[in-house]
């Protein structure tokens, strides 16, 4: 695991190669376009948080001062020649993984290759982007995978999972040298792009893949096992739109929108799906769990229609107990974001119309009262 271990190189004051390091704000454009998928406010080893964009020339990263805030540095700009799709991940030992996919045109033929990059320490700059190659060795092939996603596991070993010309789910895992194996087959069918791929605090990735047949899991038994398929969930979920969170030890609740518009569901193994309310939406549920009053809650946000942000709290595993949705902040880019910060408090981040980075925090522990937004 030598790989993983080496620190990212130290910024320069010239233009790196793409992933190489900082490039100053001002340089290029460093407008936001909106956030990476996957859970893309992170808390470091410090206990520092870092939100993670995309812009037109590569990803943008925002990072706190100090732990808690309020204050924040950036943004700063890491290249990422012509990456699309970027999407990151982060497992017990605080590194943030990315990876993203590119596609190139020669002549009539398309090829796309997937790529990956790692930062080890929050503030510090990322490693460079290391490419993975493509999906399938038929030329013919190369242009037929879908977009990334990306989750670590208790060993720190990213897996990349991305759609295959059949509509099921190829995952390719980093080995222990560093080196990456081959892309495997998870099988299945009728897929839609947007896989949700999330990790617990142990580190045991589940994956959930909404299609036309419903929901499908598959999950790691324990830490660094296997990926093994689960029982689906008979329910039309939205693409993109699903997130995991664990909710009790060695058990998680899948969430997502319905894909008629009809509001946000969850499903556990014993408690069935769960209509838990809410309206319209795009893109993916935010889900995290925080104590509020003293209460072990599971807080949840979402982009509604009109483009705020929808926010709701309940006691973790009782959704029995109501939910009620409120829209606060301005009109936003992509899915908002939840966090933990420090200090305990619940962190809502979003990227506002203009391109910048918006934050509110809960005020204090008792209820989910926000302060005023901040923008960066």
């Amino acid at each position: 695991m030598a790989t993983r271990s080496r620190r990212a190189p130290n910024s320069s004051p010239e233009r790196p190669s793409p992933g190489a390091g900082r490039v100053p704000a001002g340089d290029w454009n460093t407008v936001a376009l909106g956030p990476l998928t996957g859970r893309w406010l992170l808390a470091g080893k410090d206990g520092r948080l870092t939100a993670y964009a995309r812009a037109e020339s590569g990803l943008l990263r925002w990072t706190e001062r100090a732990p808690g805030g309020p204050g924040w540095s950036g943004p700063d700009l890491f290249p990422a020649d012509g990456l699309t799709d970027l999407t990151v991940g982060q497992g017990p030992d605080g590194y943030a993984h990315f990876a993203g996919r590119r596609r190139t045109r020669t002549g009539d033929a398309e090829t796309v290759t997937y790529h990956h990059a790692v930062q080890y320490q929050t503030g510090r700059p990322m490693g460079p982007w290391h490419s993975l190659g493509t999906l399938y060795q038929r030329p013919e092939m190369h242009h037929r995978g879908g977009p990334p996603t990306l989750a670590v596991d208790a060993q720190g070993t990213p897996h990349v999972f991305v759609r295959n010309a059949g509509r099921g789910v190829h995952v390719k895992r980093q080995d222990r040298k560093g080196g990456w194996q081959d892309w495997e087959d998870l099988r299945g069918s009728k897929f839609f792009e947007g896989t949700g791929a999330d990790s617990t605090p142990e580190g045991r990735i589940w994956l959930a893949a909404p299609g036309e047949r419903g929901l499908s899991r598959w999950a790691q038994s324990g830490p660094g096992g296997p990926l093994e398929r689960g029982e689906n969930i008979p329910y039309l979920a939205q693409d993109g739109s699903v997130r995991t969170l664990e909710t009790a030890p060695g058990r998680v609740t899948h969430f997502w929108h319905a894909a008629d518009g009809s509001g946000v569901f969850a499903c556990r193994d014993g408690a069935g799906v769960l209509a838990l309310g809410g309206g319209p939406a795009a893109g993916a549920v935010a889900a995290v769990r925080a104590l509020v009053d003293g209460y072990d809650c599971t807080v949840l946000a979402y982009r509604a229609v009109n483009g705020r942000t929808a926010l709701a709290g309940y006691p973790t595993e009782h959704e029995a107990a109501g939910l009620w949705w409120t829209e606060i902040g301005e009109e936003c880019l992509g899915s908002p974001a939840l966090a933990v910060d420090a200090r305990g408090m619940v962190v809502i981040a979003c990227i506002g119309a203009r391109g910048e980075l918006l934050v509110n925090r809960q005020k204090d522990s008792s209820g989910l009262s926000l302060g005023r937004w901040q923008r960066f």
